[in-house]
């Protein structure tokens, strides 16, 4: 499958049709600085535990053997170490065991930003997912309350996948919609996104539903370090896996509980534990003005 690729001369004709050549057009992505979002002890970060979601969960809630709910582990519980650091060559790095399900979650909420990370897997998975693929994911523009999707996890958001073979997929979160350069899916394929088709809309109410596969998989090996980037301007996003564009995303939107459709375009950012092991380092985040034209042309 063709990836997403703009060429030279698709950019530099493009600069000559919309800007003055005289003018020096900054890299939008060049105007302000990164900040750091690890330390020590993730004081950038609360954390969020439900719970260790066991083979045949359907969406319902979590019951002991007397029928009972039960109760999530809820935020920032000091018994549970899901999430941890350690120092590797002077650098933090994130341990996420994944045991149960949850997120890291930013204090702050951003708009218009770039958002860099790097990842790889570690070995273990644990209970739903201990024959599956190993799963994590950033959801982005995150608000509302905790638990509000189908795994009673996560907050109300938009998620760009970290998974093996899929990362940079998409999946609504809760009311999230939002549109995506893709093919449509026939008869049990799922919809992959690529440049050159027109935008679909995922969301749980759409005709093509809530997930969307990105173009094509480019993440490394399994002991190796991954770089994602993430772009978010307005109400679009660009999901980036290796330096390789792999879905076009725009108009971000929710709807609230008395059916109105609202833009969503600003949020916490969180990094999902989701019963397999990863580790994270590198995580930055700094504010841009625009996208670059190369961006640009991809909408």
């Amino acid at each position: 499958m063709k990836h997403f690729q703009i060429s030279l001369m698709a950019v530099c004709l493009l600069t000559a049709c919309t800007t003055d050549p005289s003018q020096h057009d900054p890299d939008p992505y060049d105007v302000h600085e990164w900040t750091d979002l690890i330390d020590e002890d993730l004081s950038n970060w609360d954390t969020y535990l439900s719970f260790q979601h066991q083979p045949g969960y359907d969406g319902t809630a979590p019951v002991d053997e007397a029928g009972t709910p039960i109760e999530p582990i809820g935020l920032n519980h000091p018994d549970y170490a899901v999430f941890s650091t350690f120092e590797e060559t002077g650098e933090w790095i994130i341990r996420n065991t994944g045991e149960y399900y949850g997120a890291l979650i930013t204090q702050a909420s951003y708009h218009n930003y770039h958002l860099q990370l790097q990842y790889k897997w570690g070995d273990k998975t644990w209970a739903f997912r201990k024959h599956l693929l190993k799963d994590s994911g950033i959801l982005y523009h995150s608000i509302g309350e905790m638990g509000a999707e189908y795994w009673r996890s996560w907050m109300l958001s938009q998620e760009f996948q970290i998974m093996e073979g899929h990362t940079g997929d998409f999946w609504s979160q809760a009311t999230s919609a939002i549109d995506i350069r893709a093919y449509k899916p026939e008869s049990n394929l799922d919809p992959v996104a690529h440049p050159s088709q027109e935008f679909l809309t995922f969301s749980m109410t759409s005709p093509y539903k809530n997930y969307c596969m990105r173009s094509s998989n480019f993440e490394l090996p399994h002991d190796e370090w991954n770089t994602l980037d993430l772009y978010c301007f307005g109400d679009k996003s660009l999901h980036v896996v290796n330096g390789e564009v792999v879905m076009i995303l725009q108009n971000s939107r929710y709807v609230n509980e008395q059916g109105e459709t609202i833009p969503l375009t600003e949020g916490k950012i969180q990094l999902q534990s989701e019963a397999a092991e990863l580790f994270f380092k590198g995580i930055r985040i700094r504010p841009i003005d625009s996208l670059s034209l190369a961006h640009q042309a991809l909408f």
